[in-house]
């Protein structure tokens, strides 16, 4: 069993993307953000259409990364000044999932996947289980191709792949649709992550 995970940030629909999983019935978790639920219309319906494929969790509500402090970035992104602001992302995004969908999410990824301690606390303390990955299939949607198919040929049982289907001009759709392919072939089964329990990573000493 693998996880699939697709990451709507902002920006468009991919829809080629969408139309290979649900041609190949390939189950996915999607964590859409509510700038890409406002502005994505079609898409969402094409996703509620398939709710047997995909369930939609939270990506937040405006893509702000979960680190806090003034003057934290990560990849040039500003993260929270506080606590309050992260509340206010986490909770927003759910709202707009749950308005969107009719399915409040339970988990939560946010912006650039890149966490701090006390992000990852205030997090939990919500109700919302972090979403984490161990395979970037795409690098943000800027990978090649052929980067992306030798990616997904090292894909192993348990791991949950990260990709996006916001950027339907990147090479996301094709290499994707190759890579997922042979998976496949290979005798892999795609699982979304509301039907599998994952046990937390053993803490460092």
């Amino acid at each position: 069993k693998i996880a699939l995970t697709l990451d709507a940030c902002s920006g468009k629909y991919d829809s080629d993307l969408i139309k290979f999983l649900i041609l190949k019935r390939i189950p996915a978790t999607i964590f859409a953000t509510k700038k890409w639920l406002d502005k994505n219309p079609y898409g969402l319906y094409v996703i509620k259409s398939h709710l047997d494929l995909f369930d939609v969790e939270d990506h937040g509500a405006n893509h702000i990364p979960a680190v806090i402090g003034a003057g934290k970035k990560v990849y040039g992104i500003p993260g929270e000044p506080d606590l309050i602001h992260l509340r206010s992302e986490v909770s927003q995004g759910a709202s707009a999932v749950q308005a969107a969908t009719g399915i409040a999410p339970h988990w939560y990824r946010g912006a650039t996947a890149e966490y701090d301690a006390q992000a990852v606390a205030e997090i939990g303390k919500m109700g919302y289980k972090i979403a984490g990955f161990s395979v970037n299939a795409d690098e943000g949607a800027t990978a090649s191709r052929l980067a992306i198919e030798k990616k997904l040929e090292h894909v192993k049982a348990g791991d949950v792949i990260i990709a996006h289907m916001n950027k339907p001009a990147s090479d996301s759709a094709e290499g994707l649709a190759v890579g997922l392919a042979h998976l496949l072939e290979k005798g892999f089964v795609f699982v979304r992550l509301d039907q599998v329990s994952l046990e937390p990573l053993p803490t460092k000493k």
